[in-house]
């Protein structure tokens, strides 16, 4: 009786733990799910540049920077996540720089007023600085590095304070676009007088309205859980600018008006290397001062030898061009850059050969308006080509770029830029 009872014990516990064992697999495979959806989520926002903190992304990009004109630049900043409000989001940041010893901030936020086409108005307030020459578009995606190379360099800053209303809207899952109406006060950190009808502006008032259109016409989009989901970047990728500033309206004090434009092309080859090509062109006309003109993204400092001149490369800048070499108000670059596949020496080491050659082409018409600076114009074709290994060690590498064509330089060695590249993925 007692070994009769004892066998019908064990099938009974037998039967109990086999039947609870698949509950108990599934809840293992439900959480291990959502613990791979969470750090994936992280990865995502550290990836994006973002540190969540309950209902606060920390943006990463302030927390420390240097270059030229404020040496190091420290703060804080982020903006509120889904957990704060999925209809009303804040974003802010307060920095300091050393050498200028001078802080700059920027308060914002933005109200979504339609979900499905992702609509929001947002509002911000800034008072920073800004690289003299610069152009960026404003449906570019964020993007963020753990450190900036060009950064590191650049000397020539104005400062604007800045008051800003703009709509971003989701045409469709492949054209995005956003408006923005501004109006700002500039002050050049250097020794800058725009000459225009016998009068001179070293400061100066704008109202501008900006119209971005973003096209990716052949990436693949999914819905899942309600939500968007990009399943493939696909090439080529459009975008559009278009910038128009008034005169009178508000104060302003010139007309002028910009068009800018960017493709993106990329070839993936069986062998696991690429071929990424990118064009970028832009127009300005009217009255614009140098602040709001073009360089083609310069990155070699004024140092007499090629070992005083070693920095860190570029993402998609000129390495042999010296920084306010050329100023422009119509220009157009194009990049080739073809990627081998990695060699993989071992499982944690697979250094990247990279080929690359970059053109450049551009005119400044009115010369004489602007005084103070001195700059050559770009009208003849200028040439650079060089190559990359990088991954080397931690992320690391190095580059190697040689300046020949039109604007070749009399001294050998000012023609070549010998620097570090720095990559790193999560």
């Amino acid at each position: 009786m007692v070994k009769q009872f004892l066998a019908v014990l064990l099938i009974c516990l037998a039967t109990f733990s086999l039947a609870q064992n698949p509950i108990s697999k599934e809840r293992d495979s439900t959480k291990i799910a959502r613990d791979s959806i969470k750090k994936a989520e992280f990865l995502k926002n550290i990836g994006n540049g973002y540190l969540p903190v309950n209902f606060f992304n920390l943006d990463l990009r302030y927390l420390i920077k240097f270059n030229q004109y404020e040496g190091f630049r420290t703060g804080l900043g982020g903006v509120t996540n889904k957990d704060f409000s999925e209809r009303y989001r804040l974003n802010g940041y307060a920095v300091y720089g050393f050498k200028d010893k001078r802080y700059k901030y920027s308060l914002g936020g933005g109200v979504r007023v339609n979900e499905v086409s992702d609509t929001w108005i947002n509002l911000s307030y800034s008072d920073d600085l800004r690289e003299t020459g610069s152009s960026t578009f404003l449906t570019d995606k964020r993007f963020f590095t753990f450190f900036e190379p060009r950064l590191l360099n650049i000397d020539l800053f104005h400062r604007h304070i800045t008051k800003s209303i703009g709509i971003q809207h989701k045409i469709s899952n492949h054209l995005l676009s956003e408006a923005q109406f501004s109006t700002s006060r500039i002050n050049p950190t250097y020794n800058y007088n725009f000459l225009l009808d016998n009068k001179i502006y070293n400061t100066f008032d704008l109202s501008t309205a900006t119209f971005s259109l973003q096209w990716s016409p052949f990436s693949k989009f999914e819905s899942e859980d309600n939500q968007i989901i990009l399943k493939k970047d696909a090439y080529p990728k459009f975008t559009f600018q278009v910038t128009q500033s008034f005169k009178s309206v508000l104060g302003s004090d010139f007309n002028f008006s910009k068009l800018d434009f960017r493709t993106i092309q990329q070839f993936d080859h069986r062998n696991d290397s690429k071929t990424n090509i990118t064009l970028v062109a832009g127009i300005a006309g009217g009255e614009a001062p140098l602040t709001h003109l073009y360089h083609a993204y310069p990155n070699n400092i004024t140092k007499e030898t090629i070992l005083q001149r070693f920095s860190v490369a570029g993402l998609n800048s000129f390495e042999t061009m010296y920084f306010n070499e050329f100023f422009s108000d119509k220009f157009s670059t194009l990049q080739i850059k073809h990627f081998f596949r990695p060699f993989k020496v071992s499982e944690r080491f697979k250094p990247q050969l990279v080929l690359i050659s970059r053109y450049a082409l551009g005119d400044m018409k009115s010369i004489n308006r602007h005084q103070g600076i001195s700059f050559n114009r770009l009208n003849h074709l200028y040439s650079e080509s060089g190559f990359e290994i990088n991954r080397l060690l931690l992320g690391f590498g190095l580059s190697f770029a040689y300046r020949y064509g039109a604007y070749h330089l009399p001294n050998f060695e000012d023609n070549i830029a010998f620097k570090f590249t720095f990559n790193i993925s999560l």
